[in-house]
């Protein structure tokens, strides 16, 4: 059986944790840009992207919580719905830029489109990760500071929070 001890994880500094955000987020957006540009060609764009955002915020939160924000285990619930705020308003500035690139062009090509969904989602990604890091999970980096760090059961339950020795 895995001790507590052997399951902490320290919580990474600022430039750590942006590095592992872009690559965990990164990745993940890179990915969620190509498969809305798949889904908008059979499904309205907007809903295209709706779908693709929900489903890559859960696995990007995910990500964060065990790998960016070395929370050492899986995201709760409170830090999935604190994480979907903020998804939900990097949806509402990726859908007003592509609004604003279809107003001023009639038929922007592919790639422009893509250029432009990325830096519009860069953008919202660094806003992400300051209320990630300073909001979301600050709880945890607060606790493995103060040398608390959660100790997992084999239930499926919520973690118990013990005083490191």
């Amino acid at each position: 059986m895995e001790t507590a001890q052997g399951r902490q994880q320290a919580a990474p500094g600022a430039f750590a944790a942006f590095a592992r955000f872009v690559l965990c987020g990164g990745g993940v957006g890179l990915a969620a840009s190509f498969a809305v540009a798949a889904l908008a060609s059979r499904i309205p764009w907007v809903l295209a992207n709706a779908l693709v955002t929900v489903l890559s915020t859960l696995l990007a939160t995910e990500l964060h919580a065990r790998f960016t924000f070395g929370a050492g285990g899986r995201a709760t619930w409170r830090q999935h719905a604190q994480s979907a705020g903020s998804a939900a308003a990097g949806y509402a500035l990726t859908c007003g830029a592509m609004l604003v690139l279809h107003q001023l062009m009639a038929a922007p090509g592919a790639v422009l489109e893509q250029a432009v969904y990325l830096s519009a989602s860069a953008l919202a990604g660094v806003a992400r990760f300051a209320v990630l890091r300073l909001v979301v999970f600050a709880r945890n980096r607060a606790q493995a500071a103060a040398g608390v760090r959660p100790v997992h059961t084999a239930a499926a339950g919520p973690a118990v929070f013990c005083r490191a020795a």
